[in-house]
């Protein structure tokens, strides 16, 4: 695995919008707001017929050698069987074993891809891509349009994506929202760490520890995903202008 240093680097336009205040204050600066507006737009557009779905995170390190690159495929597969379509970040590594899981069983797979200031490559499973500047664009669609989250074994990125959803589930806002954690084992010492000083700081509670999964069995995992979200299947298509039709009907 190279390391960045050895990738091209570029700027890339959410590095920029990020640093930009730090660098210097530029007139041109609020008309970004429409760069950014149009990937909202599109995603919305794109991903509002995909029907259910579930969305599945993971190292983009972890090789087709790896148990756990075995273990995405084949909770893919399930989840695809139970008609879910895949989400994942598009790339290589667990998310390309999520791809090519749901392709093995007839599913599909979307690819919701981030610019990065170094070069990387995508995998060829995805039925369709996505392709974001912003991550804050992409983060949305990653929950918007899933009923739950699987979190494989991951870095920073993988970790972002699992505390975010537990952050908006922990405030109410999302709810009955599945996430699970493959692999006891990768997660062991965080979940420890969890139980003993947040819980011993009363930084969270025994409730915050029950909005998760945690599993090495595939099947549970799609046994868990089906329970916690057949109550709302039709979730992943509802669009804004069905949420104002259904308000304005009460």
């Amino acid at each position: 695995m190279r390391s960045k240093k050895q990738y091209h680097v570029r700027e890339t336009e959410d590095g920029m919008l990020l640093m930009g205040g730090k660098k210097s204050k530029t007139l041109h600066e609020p008309w970004r707001i429409f760069r950014i507006m149009g990937e909202f737009v599109e995603g919305f557009d794109t991903l509002a017929e995909i029907g259910p779905a579930i969305s599945l995170f993971g190292s983009a390190r972890i090789g087709r050698d790896h148990p756990y690159y075995a273990a995405a495929r084949e909770v893919s597969s399930l989840l695809a069987r139970q008609g879910y379509t895949i989400i994942t970040g598009g790339g290589p590594g667990l998310m390309e074993a999520a791809s090519l899981g749901a392709r093995d069983v007839g599913g599909t797979s979307v690819g919701l891809s981030i610019e990065l200031p170094y070069e990387e490559t995508f995998n060829s499973y995805n039925d369709m891509v996505l392709n974001f500047r912003y991550f804050f664009c992409r983060k949305v669609m990653f929950v918007k349009y899933a009923l739950g989250f699987v979190i494989f074994p991951g870095g920073f990125g993988t970790m972002d994506e699992l505390f975010e959803a537990l952050t908006l589930e922990q405030t109410g806002k999302i709810h009955d929202f599945p996430v699970v954690l493959f692999g006891s084992q990768y997660w062991s010492g965080l979940l420890g760490w969890m139980k003993t000083t947040l819980m011993e700081e009363r930084t969270i509670n025994q409730e915050d520890l029950d909005m998760f999964l945690v599993t090495d069995d595939p099947a549970e995992v799609a046994r868990h995903i089906k329970e916690r979200s057949e109550p709302h299947p039709l979730k992943a298509s509802v669009t804004p202008f069905d949420a104002l039709r259904a308000r304005d009907a009460v």
